[in-house]
């Protein structure tokens, strides 16, 4: 008998075609997210789980189904899943990463031009009927040639995001848990520097770190204080990296001039005070999203499903101490 795969929410056709030629495949067709209750029902019998990271999947969820093997989430983070349960249980948890950094770095780079030459705003000036005539200071924004960025995060994306600058012949500030290698410094340009420098200096500051205990708030009303009235904030990383609150009023003060944001802290709600300020790009976190990464990304989880459940290490596991405790038999 196939082995039950229970895929929570809708994905791109290629993933269930591959998973339904190794699997009895439960597919919830559908974009909203299953309650707990329903999640916890539905599981019943499956072998692996592929999720989103709008699909909390605690201690909870795993203990609907004794015989659960493997959480595949279609995303490179994972703040949804709690790991920590997942491993105690000796159960694997697989993302997508690799794939999507270079359209998200894309993506960061089209806030973060959108925001200095105010686009989203111009746009909306021109449907509106506000056009005159050409005008000397009609909105007029920010160069982003020969300015300095700063990038917290020298990971995948954040490295994509520098090699870009380097086009715009920008000075690149960085700060990281972990200093990059000298080799990578050298390739990409980057200056490491404390993270209060950074912000003190960047006239453009783009956030690529993971969501972690330790990044919850990173960039809170004391850090934007620090950064020039002049500078413009971009997040592609997890909103909750930002205390949005925080940001919402410095925008408003003119603390710092503009901000081009794709997550938030309480998706898919935004903070009203963001939503009233014209120096802001809003996007309802699209940066990974074209046609062939997001497939990429569903087949990926796919792949990670079918190794676990033929007791192969999945290609992209993130708890590796799961597989030793499945190995001990605890």
């Amino acid at each position: 008998m196939s082995p039950k795969v229970l895929v929570s929410k809708h994905v791109w056709p290629a993933a269930i075609d591959l998973l339904r030629a190794h699997a009895e495949v439960d597919y919830r067709d559908e974009s909203e997210s299953m309650p707990t209750s329903e999640l916890c029902e539905r599981l019943a019998g499956a072998r692996a789980l592929v999720c989103q990271l709008t699909d909390p999947i605690t201690p909870e969820v795993m203990d609907a189904e004794p015989e659960l093997a493997v959480i595949a989430n279609v995303a490179v983070g994972y703040d949804n899943i709690d790991v920590a349960a997942a491993s105690e249980r000796g159960i694997l948890v697989t993302n997508t990463p690799g794939v999507l950094t270079d359209t998200t770095a894309d993506f960061a780079w089209a806030l973060l031009m959108a925001t200095a030459r105010r686009v989203a705003e111009a746009d909306r000036f021109l449907r509106a009927g506000r056009w005159g005539q050409w005008e000397i200071d009609l909105l007029c924004g920010q160069d982003v040639h020969h300015q300095t960025l700063g990038i917290l995060g020298m990971g995948r994306i954040g490295q994509a995001f520098a090699a870009r600058a380097r086009g715009f012949s920008m000075r690149i500030l960085y700060n990281d848990a972990v200093r990059a290698d000298e080799a990578l410094e050298a390739e990409l340009g980057l200056e490491f520097a404390p993270l209060e420098t950074v912000l003190e200096q960047a006239d453009f500051l783009s956030l690529h770190v993971p969501y972690l205990p330790e990044t919850h708030h990173l960039i809170g009303a004391a850090e934007l204080d620090r950064m020039k009235p002049t500078a413009m904030l971009v997040n592609t990383a997890r909103g909750s990296v930002v205390d949005e609150a925080a940001l919402a009023a410095a925008l408003a003060s003119g603390s710092i001039a503009g901000a081009g944001l794709d997550v938030f802290e309480e998706e898919p709600q935004v903070d009203p005070g963001l939503l009233e300020l014209e120096r802001v790009v809003l996007a309802p976190h699209i940066a990974s999203a074209s046609v062939a990464t997001r497939t990429r990304m569903c087949t990926m989880a796919a792949e990670n499903v079918i190794a676990a459940l033929a007791s192969d290490p999945p290609p992209n596991l993130v708890n590796p101490e799961a597989l030793e405790r499945r190995a001990s038999g605890l």
